[in-house]
């Protein structure tokens, strides 16, 4: 079994988030109504982005940024 990886555009937003929970605020934010859909098995980050009006390159930005934790400054 591979690994999931972020930006497949196949994986189904309910895996997305189910791997990624820190990701849901960027989708809350965006007034997305994706967490709990009962579509959320089937659309993608691309159908939601089209959805919703929203540059997908950006998106899988801002999901990245969610996930990937701050340089520690000491």
């Amino acid at each position: 079994m591979t690994a999931k990886q972020l930006q497949d555009p196949d994986l189904p937003l309910e895996d997305l988030m189910a791997a990624w929970p820190e990701t849901i605020p960027v989708f809350i934010r965006h007034k997305m109504l994706c967490v709990g859909c009962m579509v959320s098995p089937f659309h993608t980050v691309v159908d939601a982005c089209a959805e919703y009006g929203l540059d997908v390159a950006g998106f899988y930005h801002e999901l990245g940024a969610a996930i990937t934790p701050l340089p520690w400054k000491g």
